[in-house]
């Protein structure tokens, strides 16, 4: 059984009542069934590397445990294990990889609870949330795991007479998977089911700031039967990133590389999977618009916009960052949103019950938050809720209006609690400055109008895009 103990910090935001019983207490985390794991893993061993580096709590700052620091030999190491286990995997048949998967999944819904502790702990989500995360991450290895079963050819008519024409599809060979903290467990089951359901072999770097629920995913796999080499792990400090990173998108044995992270760094690592012309496939960060048109029921439009904005403190890629009211429903949104916001959002540590807010990431999150908001109100932004850095990475929920296109808020990913609020006054100018962004990744609106909905649907360029509204019959 493994176990650690997350103290908390000497008058760690005394600013905030709520919190204080952070102050006093001591969050002990028992884990069962050898999850907690801080080696390397790789071609069926734990392994040490030379270094190791630390992993935080980002509530208290306190260290979780230290973890083997890999560099690009270890990385190197683990691509050759999962080239070595390709040709003994791709071999094995649709059925028995079917199983394998299938074993997984069941295993981590037998470890739910621990697992979700293991988030809350290095990612800082309330545990409601982190138990709803490996939910869905158990969901991917069960639907992969009878998808692998379904992985059919074709015939296709031929132009001659005395052809035929099939298609077969092959596994490309070994995967590296590149993956975030902000789901640090969904994420990786996400990319690696569907690429052992098909075949293929995989090594998982996971971010430098939870790498424990991947290893704890690895014990899991060891435990289900998955071959050695199969499913590796290689952990690094920040500092080794680049170094890992590069050797995973440039070593030739490498077909595929899967990230999901930020634009920067997806831009860095195509360049490096282009010299051996990689197969590549990227989830980047977003910047989703959220329009309220006047015709929207104001009530669903706060609902949303709480469900789209707070989840995990505003820390996903399709998180609502810029917020577009029309000016004849804007007071009245403004208004109930700040109430709920009042009434529904309570910011402590994420083992607490009554908790819906946890901290940023790390420090480095908290402070981007606040200098976005400092941006705004230097330039005339008004602050309705919040708008305050507390101690850590801990950041009051935020409701700023009054708010210009040219605020940083407005042209930068937040990634953190802060609404801002812009008023405007035609559809043209909602789409405008929705459109006004380099990248799509989201996009929501409101409106009971369905001429509306179907112009706005069609000329709001992000993919996948959420309409919320209900229209009278006549």
């Amino acid at each position: 059984m493994g176990s650690f103990c997350v103290a908390s910090g000497r008058g760690f935001l005394r600013q905030f009542p709520v919190l204080s019983s952070m102050q006093s207490r001591s969050y002990s985390l028992q884990l069962s069934g050898d999850l907690l794991r801080t080696q390397g893993f790789i071609s069926g061993r734990w392994v040490s590397a030379p270094s190791t580096f630390p992993v935080l709590d980002p509530a208290t700052g306190a260290e979780l445990a230290r973890v083997s620091d890999c560099g690009p030999r270890e990385a190197q190491d683990a691509v050759r294990a999962a080239h070595s286990a390709f040709q003994s995997w791709r071999s094995q048949t649709a059925k028995e990889r079917s199983v394998l998967l299938r074993k997984w999944y069941d295993l981590v819904n037998q470890h739910k609870e621990d697992l979700a502790k293991l988030i809350t702990a290095e990612c800082g989500k309330p545990m409601k949330e982190s138990v709803g995360e490996i939910a869905y991450s158990a969901s991917f290895l069960e639907w992969f795991s009878e998808e692998a079963r379904r992985i059919y050819g074709d015939i296709v008519p031929a132009p001659a007479k005395d052809r035929k024409m099939l298609l077969l599809k092959q596994p490309v060979g070994v995967a590296s998977v590149i993956t975030p903290w902000n789901f640090p467990s969904a994420m990786i089951t996400r990319k690696v089911g569907a690429a052992l359901a098909a075949g293929c072999t995989v090594v998982v770097k996971p971010a430098e700031d939870t790498p424990l629920s991947a290893l704890a995913l690895a014990e899991l796999a060891v435990q289900a039967g998955i071959p050695p080499g199969v499913f590796n792990v290689v952990p690094c400090s920040r500092e080794k990133t680049p170094a890992v990173g590069e050797v995973l998108c440039t070593d030739p044995l490498v077909a595929k590389v899967s990230f999901t992270g930020s634009t920067a760094t997806g831009k860095l690592l195509l360049k490096h999977a282009a010299g051996t012309v990689k197969k590549v496939s990227m989830e980047l960060g977003g910047h989703a618009p959220f329009i309220v048109f006047d015709s929207a029921d104001v009530d669903k439009a706060v609902a949303g916009a709480m469900g789209s904005k707070f989840r995990n403190s505003g820390q996903t890629c399709v998180c609502s960052n810029r917020f577009l009211v029309q000016s004849g429903i804007h007071d009245a949104f403004l208004e109930k949103l700040g109430k709920t916001m009042d009434a529904e959002l309570r910011t402590g540590h994420g083992f607490e019950p009554t908790t819906t807010q946890g901290p940023l990431i790390n420090v480095r999150a908290a402070e981007k938050v606040e200098r976005q908001i400092a941006d705004a109100v230097s330039q005339g932004a008004m602050v309705l809720k919040g708008g305050k850095r507390l101690e850590g990475s801990f950041m009051q929920p935020t409701l700023l209006s009054n708010v210009s296109t040219n605020m940083q808020c407005m042209q930068e990913e937040t990634f953190g609690p802060l609404i801002p609020v812009v008023k405007f006054n035609t559809e043209e100018e909602a789409l405008a400055i929705a459109n006004a962004s380099p990248v799509g990744l989201a996009g929501y609106f409101f409106s009971q109008d369905l001429s509306q909905i179907w112009r706005v649907a069609e000329q709001l360029e992000n993919t996948p895009m959420m309409c919320c509204g209900t229209v009278e019959r006549r």
